[in-house]
């Protein structure tokens, strides 16, 4: 009988790379695969390019930790999510459900656990956001990519399990090479590439440009900028490109690039971990995902693996500063980051999968 999963999770990217990479092993390994998202969310976008995964799209409603009148309608749009995650759960019949976070993720986890259906979910930071703090209480396994996320846990319910980052080991086939190609760079000059996450950071992107005749001093600049983010008036500048987003030639943006300015959610400082980057990492500044992010870059930072720069001290002058002083310290961090371990976290979600169904199937008595 063909295993049958159901993954959710979205938002923004960060709360969708994981599930792709596993999508791909999935797939490898015959399992019937069905995915549960939002209507516009990236998410549909990004597993749209998986021609075996069938997409469902529920109400989903943002949480907030303040008054707003949306909160009114993102309640019902929530309970409404529920009832409709419910319906295809119980018509899909999965034998576990993954989570990897994000609000749009909430309904989905509720939903499977009243069809009684087990339900995994994944924390890519440090501190766990709200979402999974809700969904944690519905599911039977908390995965988490830092074993310190365990020491800091106050609920002990034993849910928590280590297992480690879920990374796209493909960014290791990245050329620097096709990338200097691709940006109209050379070789004979640093390389900086800024980032500020799938939905760009409006801050940066204003800091960044107002230090560029600065930088391309020194550097050759390539700028992830977000959608619709672009400034066409910067164009003029030889030695920087911008894009908007970046999909097939990301790997080669980060093999070409010698240090890399980023926010800190998981999914990108992992990804620059596993590739050995120096990096200067700008977490967002408060609430949520952004506290999340906060104490990432420490961490990072606390282990050799990064510079901060927190958004409070963000000016074209602090930017400037940081960034030659990561690059200065670039051998410190790549060494710190040759004694990390970034293997074995697929395989170990993968056993966790193959357990809560084979427990489902003897619950079942199939």
């Amino acid at each position: 009988m063909q295993r049958r999963i159901v993954l959710t999770g979205g938002g923004s990217a960060g709360h969708v790379t994981a599930n792709l990479v596993l999508i791909s092993r999935l797939l490898d390994e015959g399992w019937d695969i069905h995915y549960i998202g939002s209507k516009r969310g990236i998410e549909r976008e990004l597993v749209a390019g998986f021609k075996n995964v069938r997409y469902y799209p529920v109400s989903t409603g943002k949480l907030r930790r303040y008054w707003a009148w949306a909160n009114v309608t993102d309640f019902f749009n929530l309970l409404l999510g529920i009832v409709q995650a419910f319906l295809l759960l119980f018509r899909i019949k999965p034998g576990v459900v993954f989570s990897l976070g994000g609000f749009v993720a909430v309904p989905v986890v509720v939903g499977t656990a009243l069809n009684g259906v087990p339900v995994i979910i994944f924390e890519p930071d440090l501190h766990p956001g709200l979402a999974n703090r809700i969904s944690r209480k519905f599911a039977q396994v908390m995965c988490t990519t830092l074993s310190k996320s365990i020491a800091l846990d106050r609920n002990v319910d034993g849910k928590m399990v280590h297992v480690g980052p879920i990374v796209r080991e493909e960014l290791k086939l990245g050329s620097r090479a096709r990338g200097i190609g691709l940006c109209g760079f050379n070789d004979e000059k640093h390389i900086l590439l800024i980032m500020g996450g799938s939905q760009g950071a409006e801050r940066i992107n204003r800091i960044v440009r107002e230090a560029l005749p600065e930088l391309l001093k020194g550097y050759q600049v390539v700028h992830i900028c977000g959608i619709g983010k672009i400034d066409l008036s910067f164009g003029r500048y030889a030695g920087y490109k911008q894009f908007e987003y970046a999909r097939e030639e990301f790997p080669d943006l980060m093999a070409m690039a010698d240090i890399v300015v980023s926010r800190a959610g998981s999914n990108a400082i992992h990804e620059l971990l596993l590739l050995r980057k120096p990096m200067l990492l700008i977490p967002h500044a408060i609430g949520g995902t952004r506290t999340g992010q906060t104490l990432n870059a420490g961490y990072f930072k606390d282990v050799g693996y990064a510079e901060v720069l927190y958004e409070a001290d963000l000016t074209k002058e602090t930017l400037l500063k940081a960034v030659d002083v990561t690059y200065s310290n670039q051998k410190s961090y790549v060494d710190a980051m040759k004694s990390s371990k970034m293997e074995g976290a697929v395989d170990k979600v993968m056993a966790l999968f193959e357990m809560a169904v084979n427990k489902q199937k003897e619950g079942t008595g199939d």
